[in-house]
C-alpha cells in the first residue's frame, strides 16, 4: 500500500510540471564525445558501436525496470527504432540503476521486462555504472543522439524523449524532431531540454 501511495504522489509532483522537457538555460552534455562500449544486452550477446559499422547515429535512451516514468514509453522507443533503424540510426536502451539500492534492477528481471514488453531493441546493462557515467545520464528515462563526427560519436541532443509522458498523442517527441534536422543536415533547434523521472544513484 505505501508502495502504491510512492508512485501516485511521484505521478502528482510529475502532472504538475505538465510532463514538459523544458529546454536548459546551458548545455551540460551537448557536443561531447563518447567513446564506444561493451555491454551485456538481455540475449547476453555483447553489443557496441562497432555491432554496427553502418550506423550514422544512435538513439541511447537510460531506462529502468522499477521507474513509473520509464514505464510509460516502452512503446514509443519501440516506434522509434523500427523507424529510424532503418535510417542508419538505430536505439539502444541502457540500465545504470544500482541494483544494490534497487533490487528490481537485476539482469534477469531486465530479461523478463523486455520479454513482456516485446522489445524490438538490445536492452544493456550497465552493471559498472561506468556508461552511464560517461554520459552523465541522470534519470530514467534521459535520452540522448549520437552522431558520427571525425570518427567519434558526438552527443547531439540530451533530455527528455518527449514532453508528454501520459498522452503520447499529443507528444511533441524531441527524439523525432533533432533526427529529422540532423537527417536533413540542418541546424539542431532544441539540442538539450530537462529530463524528469526516477534519479540514477551512482557508486562512489
Amino acid at each position: 500500500m505505501i508502495r502504491v501511495l510512492k508512485v501516485i504522489f511521484i505521478l502528482f509532483v510529475w502532472s504538475s510540471f505538465g510532463f514538459k522537457g523544458k529546454p536548459y538555460k546551458e548545455t551540460k552534455h551537448v557536443g561531447k564525445s563518447i567513446s564506444d562500449f561493451s555491454l551485456l544486452n538481455i540475449d547476453r550477446t555483447h553489443i557496441s558501436f562497432k555491432t554496427y559499422p553502418n550506423a550514422k547515429g544512435f538513439i541511447i535512451v537510460f531506462t529502468c525496470n522499477h521507474c513509473p516514468f520509464a514505464k510509460l514509453y516502452p512503446e514509443r522507443l519501440n516506434a522509434l527504432n523500427l523507424k529510424y533503424s532503418s535510417l542508419g540510426v538505430p536505439l539502444l536502451a541502457i540500465n545504470s540503476m544500482d541494483t544494490a539500492v534497487y533490487e528490481e534492477e537485476s539482469f534477469d528481471l531486465m530479461r523478463a521486462k523486455a520479454m513482456r514488453e516485446k522489445t524490438n531493441f538490445p536492452y544493456l546493462y550497465d552493471v559498472t555504472q561506468s556508461v552511464g557515467k560517461s554520459f552523465g545520464a541522470d534519470h530514467t528515462p534521459h535520452a540522448f543522439i549520437l552522431w558520427k563526427e571525425n570518427e567519434q560519436w558526438i552527443i547531439k541532443y540530451a533530455g527528455a524523449i518527449d514532453d508528454n509522458g501520459e498522452h503520447p498523442e499529443l507528444a511533441n517527441s524531441f527524439i523525432e524532431n533533432t533526427l529529422t534536422e540532423l537527417l536533413a543536415n540542418k541546424a539542431i533547434s532544441n539540442p538539450e531540454t530537462a529530463s524528469f523521472g526516477c534519479r540514477i544513484y551512482y557508486r562512489k
